[in-house]
């Protein structure tokens, strides 16, 4: 029977930050991921000229996978040994990466995307579950957790930036190559720095748990990118309702099993419950106030990809500091009472959006990031401290994945929740006008970026006035949504208090 490495003897203070630096390489490498490709999707398509279907795959297929096995690869971890999975998953990111790079059509690079999702799933879990066993001391890893956190607010601030440059001078797949520069160092240094650690009484493998939470998480999170586009329609009904039986089917077969994949009764724990919606719903906070600020900013201020990151990022880096910070707030008060400050700061970021007057200062924009990045940075901390505290440390890589997919599941409803209102709104107050050609009028009257392209195409008076029009209605859209995050994030900050009131 394989055993727990007890890490703590195995591990002296400066070994352990040592491997806390590589094993924050692949969050840094993933949170970039998750916004350099959208810069290199204009030159994809002049360089593969792929449908829109295969487009749309190119984009999701990533998510989608990464959504569907993470649980499973957090529970396999558990068994097979988290250093093991995170140096495979390593090796194979960093190949399909630098394959996907020279990718001679839409369809090889649709697979080959696929491959990175299999591969970044088996990522994410091990890093989280991995520090949860080397730092067994509740500050330390309280503090590891903040500087973990603090690599994805680093990657998102990279992402735009890095992702300018390198279209600025290369092709479109030098994004791709990132990856290497970040995970050959990890494969290097992690078989010297980071100590083994497994579930000592593993279950057996569970291919039936496997599938079902696949067809739980797939589903679901195809739903709704899909419904963020098309609305309501049959096949967005049928997956969410597949989604929803596969969940049932899988919460009722772990109950069941004697040595479960992913002990839901987790969930039945106030401290694990109310933290991952924190986590769920500050994400979501995050990545649907960068949904329109990130459009308005090159759109509306007519900024370039390059300026309109350096714009964000000091409230990219207030995220950070915040996410340290907060672990010497938490040594004098609750965790759960900086949690829930950190969930009304994300409010008041809205709420400046809603008092600042139009949409259309910078300013504006740029300091009520600074806030809400400031309530994220302390949410995201407490929550993930908090998730892997109330499980034991051999049930690491499956409270890891959970966590995970929550922070997916936030970025998936981010875009499709709050864009969607957005884009409800641009399409039902813009004002186009005449002369429009049919395929025109579907572009401009869909969305902000479709209007600005129109606008090339016509005579600089009726564009101007297009954009106008079109620029008003974004804004329209934008008060809506800042009304929307400034609600779910009081509401979130009230469960949180709820749950996790002291109990006699």
């Amino acid at each position: 029977m394989s055993t727990h490495v007890p890490t703590t003897a195995v591990t002296t203070a400066r070994s352990r930050w040592a491997a806390l630096v590589v094993l924050v390489l692949p969050v840094l490498l993933i949170s970039v991921d998750n916004t350099v490709l959208s810069f290199a999707l204009p030159a994809l398509s002049t360089a593969l000229q792929p449908s829109g279907a295969q487009l749309l795959w190119i984009v999701d297929i990533y998510p989608l996978l990464l959504a569907g096995l993470l649980v499973p690869m957090g529970s396999l971890g558990d068994r097979l040994g988290r250093r093991r999975l995170l140096l495979i998953g390593a090796a194979g990111f960093a190949l399909v990466s630098a394959v996907a790079a020279f990718a001679p059509s839409a369809g090889v690079l649709i697979a080959l995307r696929a491959g990175m999702g299999v591969f970044g799933a088996m990522l994410m879990p091990a890093t989280l579950s991995l520090i949860r066993n080397i730092f067994t001391d509740a500050e330390e890893r309280r503090l590891a957790i903040a500087i973990w956190a603090a690599g994805f607010s680093g990657g998102s601030a990279l992402g735009p930036i890095i992702g300018g440059l390198l279209l600025e001078h290369f092709w479109w797949g030098s994004v791709f190559l990132l990856a290497l520069p970040m995970l050959v160092p990890l494969l290097v240094l992690a078989p010297r720095l980071v100590p083994e650690s497994r579930d000592p009484r593993p279950g057996p493998v569970d291919p039936a748990s496997i599938v079902l939470v696949m067809a739980t998480m797939i589903p679901l999170v195809w739903a709704i990118k899909t419904f963020a586009h098309e609305g309501v329609t049959v096949g967005v009904v049928l997956a969410a309702g597949l989604g929803l039986l596969s969940g049932l089917a899988f919460v009722r077969r772990q109950l069941v099993r004697r040595d479960p994949m992913l002990d839901v009764r987790l969930f039945a724990v106030p401290a694990f419950s109310a933290s991952i919606a924190a986590n769920l719903l500050s994400v979501f906070s995050l990545v649907g106030f960068l949904y329109f600020v990130a459009q308005h900013l090159q759109l509306v201020s007519g900024r370039s990809p390059v300026q309109a990151g350096l714009l964000l990022l000091p409230g990219l880096v207030l995220t950070v500091l915040m996410g340290l910070l907060v672990v010497r707030l938490v040594q004098r008060v609750r965790p759960a009472h900086a949690m829930a400050v950190g969930l009304v700061l994300n409010a008041v970021g809205y709420a400046v959006i809603l008092t600042g007057g139009r949409a259309g200062s910078d300013a504006a924009l740029v300091a009520a990031f600074m806030i809400l990045g400031a309530g994220v940075g302390m949410a995201e901390t407490i929550s993930n401290d908090l998730i892997l505290s109330a499980v034991p440390a051999q049930k690491a890589g499956a409270a890891s994945a959970i966590s995970e997919t929550a922070y997916e599941t936030g970025a998936v409803l981010g875009t499709a929740v709050l864009g969607s209102i957005l884009n409800a709104a641009y399409r039902a107050h813009v004002e186009l006008p005449e002369g429009l050609t049919a395929a025109q009028s579907a572009a401009a009257g869909e969305t902000l970026g479709g209007a600005t392209s129109v606008a090339t195409q016509l005579p600089a008076g009726v564009g101007e006035a297009l954009l106008d029009s079109a620029r008003h209605a974004f804004d329209s859209g934008v008060t809506i949504t800042a009304s929307v995050g400034l609600v779910l994030m009081l509401a979130a900050a009230g469960i949180v208090l709820l749950a996790l009131r002291p109990r006699a």
